[in-house]
């Protein structure tokens, strides 16, 4: 019989042992996975980042390209107008990149 309590002991002493383990697994593969978590939203955040400036060059070199048309046919007003939106995309961006998307910029007429 005290054989049986001692080998039972052992086997107790076996198994908090594997369940203190168990959850030292479970605790790393969480802290894995909340730190993968945080990289995929830091890479969703570069990649949006990485769009909207791509979108904002597109726009600049069509606007360019535009001015660059206007001029070859010698339209004066369309050049002064185009130079204006130009002018107004890149303060936009220089402000929106210094003060934060919290400025509310103003519609332009052209």
């Amino acid at each position: 019989m005290q054989d049986k309590f001692k080998r039972l002991e052992v086997e107790m002493e076996g198994v908090t042992e594997e369940q203190k383990n168990i959850r030292e697994g479970q605790r790393e593969v969480r802290e894995k996975f909340e730190a993968n978590e945080s990289e995929c939203e830091e890479l969703k955040r570069e990649t949006r980042i990485i769009i909207q400036q791509s979108v904002r060059t597109q726009i600049k070199l069509a606007i360019m390209f535009q001015i660059i048309k206007a001029s070859q046919q010698v339209d004066l007003a369309t050049v002064a107008k185009l130079t204006r939106l130009r002018r107004y995309f890149f303060f936009r961006q220089i402000l929106t990149l210094t003060v934060g998307s919290r400025f509310n910029f103003p519609t332009i007429g052209c």
